[in-house]
Parts: structure tokens; C-alpha cells; sequence
């Protein structure tokens, strides 16, 4: 397969040896080793390339790496009879290609022959292999995919599981904010909005729309661009001259982070400013020179959480860098869910996705982390940056959760 990288990927500071070496091997070793249970061969595409490969190196890669490292230092996959496997990896770079991660699944499960397949990231690309997932009979643990129609997908597909929720759930608890605010007179009933034309974007226009008109707001500016769009003055332009208090932006990160900058520029400062995957990544701070406070996105975490904070440390610690403060911790939840059903039921994988849709497991989220219709229920929707931490936010805050402050300052 041209132009796939088959080779060592990069690896976390202090990655153990065995996990190292699993990279470099080739697909015929990797089928003698699964044939002989000497190792737990493991197998993704990625995107390390392209315009993709941000989100994925942030959201996605690390916590592979980070559990690949913990499980093989701890000497394995334990099995149900206590004995325990190395885990052996096979990456594929996807290179920001639908096509390119639809033949990536593949050869993973044709050729390669591995024992467990682990997602890309992006919706649209969990969406593209979704069917293959389930043609193969892989647990297809798709922890960096937001989607409404989850439940339909799991009808289809029995072996699919959905981690991030979906986008009415998002949207419902931002437009819960919006009214709040409203009603206290510190933002007019204009909304400008733009998106992404990709799996994610138009999932989340496609709510929003019906969301905010229900609510009573109207939709004065609303933009879709092509995935690879870079200048975002006029997008900024038209939206500073909409008179909109609120902008919301369904993104990911190359566009948040372009957003971001030209608004500086621009001097474009609404009262809510919202954007979508990107804003809650570390690195965002840097990106806005410094000037995050009040910027919102989805997810957002609770600083006071002992067992996200611990596994906060741990991410730092090894992959020498911040996990983002969204999705990294339910991508890391999903591998504890299925390091502990292979415990409970070995490697087979039918036996995998039932223990995965009905079993309880004990993860960085909770002691008791469980499935709702194979879709994870327990989320944070919507994340604000205070006092520079991404917290999760709701109008009045609740338990976990902080208290919305709008709005939003000066950039400077």
C-alpha cells in the first residue's frame, strides 16, 4: 500500500522496548505472533499527515501510546487464566484520507490479520469504516466521532460503540446557555455561525439550526467552507458585520486555531465566542496569545476530579505533554473497557463486544463506567476556559460543573 507508513511511529519519551520494536514488524510476523498467542497484535490508521493530523496527535495517538506503554510494563494483556500477552502495534498513516483509512482497515484485517482494531480520528472517517469494522467482526470503539444517529448505527452495527455523544447533545446544552444569558439581557437573540463541510460539521449545523430557531434565535450568518480553508478574513468580516452577539464556530483544529487568529486581528470580540475541536487543547493558549478567557467548545473537565487529574499527571509524565481537555480521557477510558473485557472473556472478539455493551468497568471517568445502548452518556457538553483551565460549564453550575462566566472579555 503506497505511501503508508508501516514503520516506527513516533513514540512517547520513555515507551517501553517491546512496544517500540512492535512498530517495525512486518505482516507476516504479525500473524505468526497472533496465531501463537505470544503477543496481542493491535492495529489503527492514523493521521500523521495532512490536515487531520493535529487532532489526531493531540486526541487520539498519545493515549494509544500511553496505554501501550502502561499495558506492556505491567507485562501484557492479562488474559481470563491470569497469564498475560505483550501488546504488538501496526500503525498506518491514514494521511488525512478517507480513502486512504478504508484501505488502512483493510489490510490491517486482511493482511495483517491483527487481533483488535483501534479507530481513527474524526467523524467522518469513523463513519467510513464503521461497515468494515463490523464486516471483520472487529468492537469498533469509536471514541473521537460525534454523531445524532449513534443508536441507528448500532442497530446496524452490533460491534459499534460511541463515546462522544451526539450532536443534539451538545448543542442542547449550549443553546440552554444561550437562553440563560438572553434572558439576562447580556446577549441579543442574533446568532452568526459557520462550519466545517466535513462528517463533524455537518452533523453539528444540522442540530444546531433547528436548536437555536427553537429557542427563538435567529441565524444571521451562516457559512459552510471546504475542509482545507485556511483564510478566514472574510469569514470573520461578514460575521463582526452581522451585529450577532454570539458566534459559533463547528470546527476543527487548523480552522479553530485560524479563527482564533484572524479574530485577534480583527479585533472581532462577540460577547460568546464558541468554537469547536481545538479550543480545548492545550496549545490553545498559545495560539490566542495568551487571551482565552471566556472562549467556549464542547467538553471541558472538572479540575476537582481526583481520577482525571491523576490521569492527567500520568499523560504528562509519559507522553511528556497535556492530554486536551475533551476527548483524550474518554479515548483513554474506551482502551481501560476493552483491556478489561479481554481480561474477563480472552481475545475473542464477539465475546469482546458483548462484555464491551453490557459490563461494567472501572476507568478514569468512574469505578463504575458503563454503556447506554453501546454509546457512552456520562460526558461534559459544553467547556469554557476560566482562569486558565478548560472547565466544564452550565448556566447555573452543578455538581462537576462551573458556573458559565459571559461575557466574554477582550482578546487583549
Amino acid at each position: 500500500m503506497k505511501n503508508f507508513l508501516s514503520g516506527a511511529m513516533r513514540a512517547p519519551r520513555h515507551l517501553a522496548t517491546c512496544a517500540v520494536a512492535a512498530l517495525a514488524i512486518t505482516g507476516s510476523a504479525t500473524g505468526l505472533a497472533a496465531q501463537d498467542r505470544e503477543a496481542v497484535t493491535i492495529g489503527y490508521a492514523i493521521s500523521k499527515s495532512g490536515p487531520n493530523a493535529g487532532g489526531a496527535d493531540m486526541t487520539v495517538t498519545p493515549n494509544y501510546e500511553l496505554w501501550i506503554e502502561e499495558v506492556n510494563a505491567a507485562g501484557g494483556l492479562k488474559m481470563p487464566d491470569g497469564t498475560r500477552l505483550p501488546i504488538e502495534a501496526i500503525a498506518y498513516d491514514d494521511r488525512s484520507s478517507t480513502e486512504d483509512v478504508v484501505r488502512a482497515i483493510e489490510r490491517l484485517a486482511t493482511q495483517d490479520k491483527v487481533d483488535l482494531i483501534l479507530p481513527p480520528w474524526g467523524t467522518g472517517f469513523n463513519l467510513a469504516i464503521a461497515p468494515l469494522m463490523a464486516k471483520f467482526g472487529y468492537p469498533h470503539l469509536a471514541g473521537a466521532a460525534v454523531t445524532d444517529k449513534a443508536s441507528d448505527f448500532v442497530e446496524r452495527w452490533e460491534s459499534s460503540f460511541w463515546f462522544m455523544g451526539g450532536s443534539h447533545d451538545y448543542v442542547s446544552a449550549f443553546t440552554e446557555i444561550l437562553v440563560a444569558e438572553r434572558e439576562a439581557g447580556r446577549i441579543n437573540d442574533k446568532i452568526s455561525m459557520v462550519s466545517v463541510a466535513d462528517g463533524f460539521g455537518i452533523d453539528l449545523v444540522k442540530a444546531a439550526r433547528p436548536s437555536f430557531e427553537e429557542a427563538g434565535f435567529d441565524i444571521v450568518y451562516d457559512k459552510t467552507f471546504p475542509p482545507e480553508t485556511s483564510d478566514f478574513a472574510t469569514i470573520v468580516s461578514e460575521a463582526s458585520n452581522s451585529e450577532a452577539d454570539t458566534f459559533v464556530a463547528f470546527t476543527y483544529p487548523p480552522h479553530s486555531f485560524g479563527l482564533t487568529k484572524q479574530a485577534k486581528v480583527a479585533s472581532f470580540n462577540p460577547e460568546i465566542f464558541y468554537l469547536g475541536v481545538g479550543a480545548g487543547f492545550p496549545v490553545y493558549p498559545n495560539i490566542a496569545g495568551g487571551s482565552v478567557e471566556g472562549v467556549m467548545s464542547l467538553g471541558g473537565i472538572d479540575p476537582n476530579n481526583e481520577l482525571n487529574s491523576a490521569y492527567r499527571a500520568k499523560h504528562e509524565e509519559i507522553i511528556g505533554r497535556a492530554p486536551d481537555y475533551w476527548g483524550s480521557v474518554l479515548i483513554y477510558a474506551s482502551l481501560q473497557m476493552l483491556e478489561q473485557a479481554i481480561e474477563r472473556v480472552g481475545l475473542d472478539k464477539e465475546a469482546i463486544t458483548a462484555e464491551i455493551s453490557t459490563g461494567t468497568f472501572a476507568t478514569v471517568l468512574g469505578e463504575e463506567t458503563r454503556l447506554e445502548n453501546n454509546q457512552l452518556r456520562a460526558i461534559n457538553w459544553v467547556g469554557q476556559w476560566q482562569d486558565g483551565a478548560f472547565v466544564a460549564v452550565s448556566p447555573e453550575g452543578s455538581e462537576g460543573l462551573a458556573a458559565v462566566q459571559l461575557p466574554k472579555p477582550n482578546w487583549d
